[in-house]
C-alpha cells in the first residue's frame, strides 16, 4: 500500500496569497498527493473567557487564512495534481470550504465537539480524523458520529499533540491499535522532524497518510517551535520510501510505544485546549472556569 503525503501548511502562509501559493507548489514538487490548510477565526475559536486571560491568543489573528484565498488555493491544488483539504475551526467555515475542499480534516482538538462532526460529516466529502490526545473510547464516540451522520470514507491519524514530539513518544504502535478497533484507515500526524519516525511509520506500521507540517524558508510563524520540515528535507524521505528497504522491518525502535491509545503526560494540558463539546469553543468548560479563577 502506497502512503499518501499531505502537506499541512497550518498558519505559515501569512496571510499572502502568493505564498499561501507557493505552498500549493512545494507540496506538489516533493511528491506530496495533498496540501492541506486551516479555516479559523480567533474569536470563534476561543472563548471570550481565554482571550481575557490570555490576551496574547490574539496575536494569532495574523495567522487566519482570509476566507477569500479558497477558490485560488484549490484551482492551483488541482492544477498541479494534488487534492486540496482544510480544517474548519468554526461551525460556518464547514459550508465555506465544501465547494473547494476533496477532504475535511478535523484537529485532535475538535475530537469531542459532535456538531461539527456531523456537519462534515453531512457534506459527503471523506474526512480524515486526527485522534491526538484522545482515549479509544472517545475516538470511538467520533467515529461513531460521523458514520451516523453519513461518513463513509474516513482515514483516522495517530498522533501526538506536542510540538515538537520527542521521537520515543509516538506510539506508532497506536496506529495499528486503532486499525484493529475501527476498520479504516489509519495515518500518522508527525511532529517529531525525524525521518526515521515517518519511515517507520510507513514501513512497518503501514501508514495509509502521513500528514506533516510544511514550511518554505524557516520564516513562517509556526516554524521556529521545531514541528515543521523545510522542503528539501521531506523531499528525501518520500523519495527514500520508494527504495527497497533492508534489514527486519520487525526489530524494536524507540517510536513504536506500547500502542495504547490514551493521552500521554506531555499532552495533559493541551487535552484541556480541546474544543469544548456545548459550544465548539476552547477550552473546556472547566479549563475556563478555572481561567476566570486565576484572572480574578
Amino acid at each position: 500500500m502506497k502512503t499518501r503525503f499531505v502537506a499541512e501548511v497550518c498558519s505559515n502562509h501569512g496571510r499572502d496569497l502568493a505564498r499561501a501559493l507557493a505552498f500549493v507548489d512545494a507540496a506538489a514538487e516533493v511528491g506530496c498527493a495533498a496540501v492541506k490548510f486551516q479555516q479559523f477565526k480567533v474569536r470563534e475559536l476561543f472563548a471570550p473567557e481565554a482571550l481575557r486571560a490570555r490576551p496574547r491568543l490574539l496575536e494569532r489573528e495574523r495567522w487566519e487564512l482570509p476566507e477569500s484565498f479558497n477558490a485560488e488555493l484549490a484551482a492551483r491544488a488541482r492544477a498541479r495534481g494534488l487534492a486540496f483539504a482544510s480544517t474548519p475551526f468554526y461551525r460556518a467555515a464547514v459550508d465555506l470550504l465544501a465547494p473547494h475542499v476533496d477532504f475535511f480534516k478535523l484537529a485532535s482538538y475538535q475530537i469531542l465537539w459532535s456538531e461539527m462532526l456531523g456537519a462534515v460529516a453531512r457534506t459527503g466529502k471523506p474526512v480524515v480524523l486526527a485522534t491526538g490526545m484522545a482515549t479509544l473510547a472517545e475516538v470511538r464516540a467520533a467515529v461513531e458520529c460521523l458514520k451516523r451522520n453519513g461518513c463513509s470514507e474516513l482515514t483516522l491519524l495517530h498522533c501526538v499533540s506536542a510540538y515538537p514530539t520527542p521521537i520515543e513518544r509516538a506510539n506508532l504502535a497506536a496506529i495499528e491499535t486503532l486499525r484493529k478497533a475501527f476498520g479504516f484507515p489509519v495515518g500518522w500526524s508527525d511532529h517529531t522532524r525525524a525521518p526515521e519516525v515517518i519511515e517507520r511509520a510507513a514501513r512497518r506500521f503501514g501508514a495509509a497518510m502521513v500528514e506533516f507540517h510544511l514550511d518554505l524558508d524557516g520564516r513562517g510563524e509556526e516554524y521556529a517551535p521545531g514541528h515543521c520540515w523545510l522542503p528539501g528535507e521531506i523531499a528525501w524521505v518520500i523519495q527514500n520510501l520508494q527504495r527497497p528497504q533492508p534489514g527486519e522491518l520487525r526489530r524494536s525502535m524507540s517510536c513504536d510505544g506500547d500502542g495504547r491509545k490514551e493521552p500521554l503526560a506531555l499532552e495533559a494540558e493541551e487535552v484541556e485546549w480541546r474544543s469544548d463539546p456545548s459550544d465548539g469553543l476552547r477550552p473546556l468548560l472547566a479549563m475556563r472556569r478555572r481561567l476566570v479563577r486565576e484572572a480574578a
